[in-house]
């Protein structure tokens, strides 16, 4: 921190929260009722009727039904959201990942009525979340950014254009995207009409905007983020990388850091760029920079995602941070330290998703009759279920995030492993088998893997009782 101890300590407690409202659903939500607690922060939970017996309910300090299982009439109900926090008197809300964390209305509504939105500002997730206006920004501010166009494509003529002097493959992408939505790699010229009107549709279907952009389809990618955090007086800095090569239909199955494609140069480069894009637009509150870095380690700016990312708990074990307590800490108005860290240990995330991963992934949502959560030495779980648990039906699949941590790459697979082996669910699939089959796979034992990995991985057959 920038000031002494002593002075740090008595402002801290003029102007910490008295009661936040999370916002959210799950472990993210358990997860920072936590850190209130540990603060000292009184917390205020919502919960849709499907969510009344999860663990964030009853962990909360107060807990208030927003309503229907639909999550636009619940979650995503600003109106219930806002009254929550006013019934309560709530003076500022977390929004946690997905739902209204990088809603920009919803964050100029919380300052409309008086509530620090823990997050970043209207104008910044608008800024940030066009992807387009957000690779325009970062090129104005020297960050590295893949070739293709500068902002929206207007007519298929200029998208033509452009795809032959970028050089083909190309891939077309929705400026209001997410998720892989209104995404299209196209290789050859005669393919680009076909890919240009269905990655519209999907777009207009999804998002309720056609806009496109268009990149040059880097080949054989990593995809590696950076965690940055700003504060309010323009200062920012990056807390390591974290790598999330390993997707499925552009969703992360898991996520390291150190990345073992990682160099202590690319480090610091890619580092650099990421503190500088933060610096730039001022950003405040804890962000995620992404890039995408070919194989001879050039990278690109790709997104960036103005919210705490599903991954970060990898970040706060290498490095001893607790990142949600510093989002608290930045939106109350302390001054970070500025201090850019290096990972010291190495850590693995592996989301635990209710699907079968025996048959395409399917969501797999029902009651868990059984739950042994595995333990010891560099193991942490975040979940909201246990045995008895009914998952709903509604929300995204995702019911726990194993995390094993180490010295080494190495120990921290075959923690890992052990981990998964101890970890029963019974009463539904989950993705438990996927993950225990990776830690098992040659290319990735080796580090060798890029976001195509997925397009080649099979399922070996399971283990009969």
């Amino acid at each position: 921190m920038e000031f002494g101890d002593w002075n740090l300590k008595f402002l801290i407690q003029d102007v910490m929260f008295k009661k936040i409202l999370i916002a959210n659903r799950g472990e993210i939500a358990l997860r920072v009722i936590r850190t209130c607690k540990e603060m000292g922060i009184k917390t205020v939970a919502v919960y849709s009727t499907a969510d009344a017996e999860s663990l964030h309910v009853k962990f909360a300090d107060e807990a208030v039904c927003i309503g229907p299982p639909s999550s636009s009439e619940s979650y995503l109900k600003m109106s219930n959201v806002i009254s929550a926090a006013e019934i309560t008197n709530a003076d500022a809300i977390h929004p946690g990942y997905g739902f209204l964390s990088e809603n920009a209305k919803f964050s100029e509504i919380c300052e409309e009525h008086g509530i620090k939105f823990i997050g970043a500002s209207a104008e910044m997730i608008e800024r940030m979340g066009d992807k387009a206006n957000a690779k325009a920004t970062m090129k104005a501010a020297g960050v590295p950014c893949v070739p293709g166009s500068d902002g929206v494509i207007e007519t298929f003529a200029e998208c033509k254009k452009l795809a032959k002097k970028a050089g083909y493959p190309v891939m077309l992408k929705a400026s209001a995207g997410g998720g892989g939505k209104g995404m299209r790699g196209v290789w050859k010229e005669e393919d680009l009409k076909d890919a240009w009107d269905s990655a519209r549709q999907e777009s207009k279907a999804a998002f309720g905007n056609d806009d496109m952009y268009m990149e040059k389809l880097i080949e054989e990618p990593r995809h590696i983020e950076i965690q940055v955090v700003g504060d309010s007086r323009g200062k920012a800095c990056h807390l390591s990388e974290r790598d999330c090569s390993v997707q499925r239909r552009h969703q992360k199955l898991t996520e390291e850091v150190p990345s073992p494609f990682m160099t202590p140069q690319l480090r610091k480069k890619m580092g650099a760029a990421a503190v500088k894009a933060a610096e730039y637009i001022n950003y405040e509150g804890a962000g995620t920079v992404e890039f995408l870095v070919d194989k001879h380690r050039n990278f690109y700016f790709m997104e960036m995602n103005t919210r705490i990312q599903v991954e970060h708990p990898i970040t706060e074990q290498v490095i001893d941070f607790d990142l949600i307590r510093e989002q608290i800490l930045v939106a109350a108005g302390v001054p970070i330290s500025g201090k850019n860290y290096d990972p010291k240990l190495h850590s693995i995330e592996c989301r635990i998703n209710a699907e079968d991963p025996y048959n395409g992934f399917r969501p797999s949502p029902g009651k868990i009759t059984t739950l042994h959560a595995p333990g010891g030495h560099g193991v942490r779980l975040d979940t909201h279920v246990y045995a008895g648990y009914t998952i709903p039906p509604n929300y995204d699949s995702m019911i726990a995030k194993l995390i094993t941590t180490a010295q080494t790459r190495e120990e921290a697979i075959n923690k890992m492993k052990r981990a998964l082996d101890e970890f029963v669910i019974e009463g539904i699939k989950t993705t438990i088998p996927f993950h225990r089959a990776l830690m098992d796979h040659p290319d990735y034992l080796a580090g060798n893997y890029t976001t195509k990995f997925m397009e080649d991985f099979e399922m070996p057959e399971p283990v009969s009782d």
